[in-house]
């Protein structure tokens, strides 16, 4: 059985990209999450009424020993599936100007989203090579390309995310394994709930924020044999946004 694997996959940008490779490309889900069970519930029961099914892997992607842990046992578990497309979604936020942001805020925001990738990338990378075919598809921002006031971490995290994604793709471009990013704006999410959006829809020429669903449709492009020879690419959707 073929799966795509999709971190931070039970709510927003995460869940709409769930539903979309289940939609378009017919692919089984392993979604991980980390600590909402109620929310991936939820998703995991909308997924299987797609006649897929989607199996719950709960670790923390900063953490490298649980999640090598939980991705080598539903390996071992699994034994005729495999991990086809992994999207690097999960992140977290926690903004402040920089002069008053301190260790806990800068480390847990670099090491769910920077460390985050490395940790989940691994575990799954090898059997793509092994298999020859394999796409991975990192969730970055308009905050890592053009860097954001008071998101100096979550810039850092992302921008690191970004030329990771393009080191990464041409390593590995010979076994048909493409790596690519997506670079949302304001997207319509829990982490954009506390925005101004009558305000800051103004700065964007489209004005509107987009919808968790618009993202997932670019992701399951990439994530399909469409984009077989796009790879190394960062992609922005944000409304025309850019400064």
């Amino acid at each position: 059985m073929k799966y795509a694997l999709v971190t931070g996959g039970s709510r927003g940008i995460g869940k709409a990209i769930c539903i979309k490779l289940v939609a378009d490309l017919k692919y089984n889900i392993l979604l991980n999450y980390h600590s909402n069970t109620g929310a991936a519930e939820e998703t995991k029961a909308e997924i299987e009424k797609l006649n897929v099914k989607c199996d719950l892997l709960q670790f923390d992607v900063a953490n490298h020993e649980s999640t090598k842990t939980a991705i080598d046992n539903w390996k071992n578990e699994n034994p005729d599936s495999k991990i086809e497309v992994l999207i690097n979604n999960a992140g977290i936020t926690n903004d402040g100007l920089f002069i008053w942001t301190n260790q806990e805020a800068w480390d847990s925001v670099i090491n769910t989203s920077l460390n985050g990738f490395y940790n989940v990338t691994q575990a799954v990378l090898k059997d793509m090579l092994t298999s020859r075919y394999g796409r991975v598809v990192n969730i970055v921002s308009l905050s890592g390309l053009k860097g954001n006031p008071g998101q100096v971490n979550y810039s850092a995290a992302k921008g690191a995310m970004i030329s990771a994604t393009k080191a990464l793709a041409q390593e590995i471009g010979k076994r048909k394994v493409t790596v690519n990013a997506v670079a949302p704006g304001f997207i319509k999410s829990d982490m954009t709930a506390d925005f101004d959006e009558g305000e800051l829809k103004k700065l964007v020429p489209l004005n509107r924020f987009g919808d968790p669903e618009e993202v997932a449709n670019l992701v399951s492009f990439l994530a399909s044999e469409k984009s077989s020879y796009i790879t190394g690419e960062v992609i922005n959707i944000n409304g025309g946004l850019y400064s």
